[in-house]
């Protein structure tokens, strides 16, 4: 097969190399890459939230399946273009992927089908919603309303932090996405991911894992886009898990089937657990980043054949195979992220690293300049191991951070630490 990944960080890497292992995958490009993914794959510039764009490449180069990585081609219509093309795609149409692109609606279709969630309500003004906020008291969470590359989501401890963060998302932190806002019941327990594959009808389960969103160690500090994750999640045991399944996703699913809107590809929810219970955070209609490497770092080459039949619609009898293993992946990012931060510095050590299925460095914000690979984001590389034990794959991941020759960069020491 002819395969094209929309994508350039270290979410794409991942699915690139887990693509790349399967014996299914002839020629492999992906737009517009990066420095790590372009030592695996072929990498091309193009306007990934372009439908026409997307879709006009995809016939010149005689693409059999197309993987959209990120959430903004999803919102944008991609998806759409490409089936109406006659190509086989995996990720939910514009419609659907209004799941993660408008907290309120999801939150509506929450409420149509019953997905325990959090109480909410959603405001255009920044008069009523403080309002509402003395009204409820603190802890509280404000979110900007649409797409904020995962940094839209601000949880105040006091009144003050809570109506401070309401001026700062309609003064435009977030831009469009914050035109307007939900203010919600502040949940309490732990935070993990569920990650299913539906293809509209069947929802299959392939993993689950958890995030650290704080810049620093012991979830200080503002939040980010992600610092690290791991995978398996225990707080989101098997008993858990059905539950969530049952009570929320698949609930979502038939409801959006009810609406025409069908589902299709990766749905991600993210779940407050609380003695048992699970309650629905969010959706993301995508693989999280840095979770995604975890998960594709675990399943391997067979994650094409489980997206494939996920996006022709045959998920009835499909199986995970996993194996009784754990994975953890440690974000190294530029210094001074999530706020202000320098570009271009050398990052030096990698060619000495392994390259398994034990270990891989994922890259996200990388380019090579005269075959040096040097940092152009906030997130730049996604140290990931694999191992029997979590406390095995930790050990791996911080061995192999501490040979990065990057002093411009720095990451949170206490990935999975709360596992210990």
């Amino acid at each position: 097969m002819n395969i094209l990944v929309l994508g350039g960080g270290g979410r794409e890497h991942s699915l690139v190399w887990a693509i790349r292992q399967n014996p299914k995958t002839d020629r492999l490009i992906c737009a517009p890459g990066n420095a790590g993914i372009a030592m695996i794959a072929e990498t091309a510039s193009l306007n990934i939230e372009d439908p026409d764009a997307v879709t006009d490449f995809a016939i010149r180069h005689s693409i059999d399946f197309v993987v959209i990585g990120p959430e903004a081609p999803l919102v944008a219509g991609v998806a759409d273009a490409l089936r109406n093309a006659g190509i086989l795609c995996f990720g939910p149409s514009a419609a659907a992927a209004r799941l993660e692109g408008s907290k309120s609606f999801m939150k509506e279709i929450a409420s149509a089908c019953g997905a325990p969630t959090a109480a909410h309500a959603r405001f255009e003004s920044a008069d009523a919603a403080k309002d509402h906020i003395r009204a409820q008291g603190a802890p509280i969470v404000v979110k900007a309303d649409g797409l904020a590359a995962g940094k839209g989501v601000i949880v105040a401890a006091t009144v003050a932090e809570a109506l401070e963060a309401v001026d700062h998302i309609f003064q435009g932190a977030f831009g469009a996405a914050g035109s307007s806002i939900l203010v919600e019941e502040f949940m309490r327990g732990e935070e993990a991911s569920f990650f299913v594959l539906t293809d509209g009808r069947d929802s299959l389960p392939i993993g689950t894992a958890r995030d650290h969103k704080r810049a620093h160690d012991g979830d200080a500090g503002p939040n980010t886009g992600g610092m690290g994750a791991y995978s398996p999640a225990p707080i989101l045991d098997e008993a858990t898990a059905a539950r969530a399944l049952e009570e929320i996703v698949k609930p979502t699913v038939e409801e959006m089937a009810r609406r025409g809107t069908p589902y299709q590809g990766v749905l991600y929810a993210g779940l407050m657990i609380e003695n048992g219970t699970p309650r629905l955070v969010e959706y993301n209609a995508r693989f999280g980043d840095p979770e995604c490497q975890v998960l594709m770092m675990r399943l391997g080459g067979q994650a094409l054949d489980l997206m494939i039949a996920c996006a022709e619609g045959r998920l009835t009898g499909a199986r995970v195979n996993w194996a009784d293993d754990h994975a953890i992946t440690v974000v190294m990012a530029s210094r001074g992220y999530p706020g202000a931060y320098g570009k271009g510095s050398v990052i030096r050590g990698l060619d000495a690293l392994p390259r398994d299925s034990f270990h891989m460095v994922f890259h996200a914000g990388t380019t090579a300049v005269d075959g040096r690979v040097t940092a152009t984001g906030g997130r730049v590389l996604n140290v990931t191991a694999r191992g029997d034990s979590l406390a095995g794959a930790r050990d791996r991941a911080y061995a192999m951070v501490d040979r990065v020759d990057w002093p411009e960069g720095h990451y949170r020491t206490d990935i999975g630490a709360r596992e210990f």
